[in-house]
């Protein structure tokens, strides 16, 4: 009676919420928060698109919802993250038969928005707030994602060898990274207020670390403050270390181990946008 009544609940969770399997499959092969989310939105959304059970799809359907999306000028991008939402939940979760024979959308290149030297520096004489100030900073000298950056403890500073230990960045990779020594003074100031396991860049009600949407309000301002009219946002700083780096000669190898490239491929974008070889060469109206 007991064993019936537990695969009875267990059939009734799974019907109430069709994706459980597949949120679960996601949580076990350790795949981050922001992917299992964007997934699972994905296959919610194919669901309610289409108005069929899961074990009712067919590869006409997941066409029709991949064209939906196009006819939305959603970006190349986008599709492929949808259309390997989907490979994953019906190929691997499902095991479903069906030929699946759609191929991802051609990648979109895009070039890095890149900040001068100038421009940074404004962006720091604009932000009076000491700690605004100082992520901005921390960003930029270091490389660092806005997500490594909200996460950082002040046990993750070595001063004497000044350096930063960014624990489980993307693809759940420990890596080290630069640390300047301007900001030395004040992570030594931090570390006689702060315990070891604290966040260096603590919430607004001091019990957790910054959120992504609130360190993206400190970049916009200063960006608005300092008169830059170039789409800018956290990643742009990451962009502009690399890129800087490269400018003053850095090896592009030592650059892909500071960001924490895996593929020397991805790294190689920052040739594209440095002035390096462009210096050399005059326009024609000058």
């Amino acid at each position: 009676m007991n064993t019936y009544y537990h695969q009875n609940k267990k059939t009734t969770t799974e019907a109430r919420d069709p994706l459980y399997n597949l949120k679960q499959e996601m949580r076990i092969r350790g795949l981050s928060p922001r992917t299992i989310e964007s997934y699972l939105l994905y296959n919610k959304l194919f669901l309610q698109f289409i108005n069929k059970s899961p074990k009712e799809i067919t590869n006409d359907d997941i066409r029709q919802y991949l064209i939906s999306l196009k006819d939305k000028d959603c970006a190349n991008s986008t599709l492929n993250v949808a259309l390997n939402a989907l490979k994953l939940y019906y190929r691997q979760i499902l095991k479903r038969k069906f030929f699946f024979d759609i191929k991802g959308a051609k990648k979109t290149s895009y070039l890095p928005t890149i900040l001068s030297r100038e421009e940074i520096e404004r962006m720091l004489e604009k932000t009076t707030n000491p700690k605004h100030n100082f992520l901005i900073s921390l960003m930029y000298s270091a490389g660092l994602r806005v997500s490594e950056t909200i996460k950082i403890r002040m046990r993750d500073f070595d001063l004497d060898r000044k350096m930063i230990i960014v624990r489980q960045g993307k693809g759940q990779k420990d890596r080290c990274t630069l640390l300047s020594e301007k900001l030395v003074p004040i992570l030594k100031k931090q570390l006689t207020m702060k315990k070891s396991g604290d966040y260096l860049f603590t919430g607004s009600r001091g019990d957790g670390h910054l959120t992504t949407e609130s360190a993206e309000k400190i970049v916009k301002k200063a960006v608005e403050l300092a008169g830059i009219a170039k789409k800018v946002s956290c990643h742009s700083l990451r962009h502009s270390f690399a890129t800087h780096l490269l400018e003053a000669g850095t090896s592009i190898r030592y650059i892909q181990e500071l960001l924490g490239h895996a593929r020397l491929e991805t790294t190689q974008i920052y040739t594209k946008v440095a002035n390096t070889n462009l210096q050399t060469i005059k326009s024609p109206l000058d």
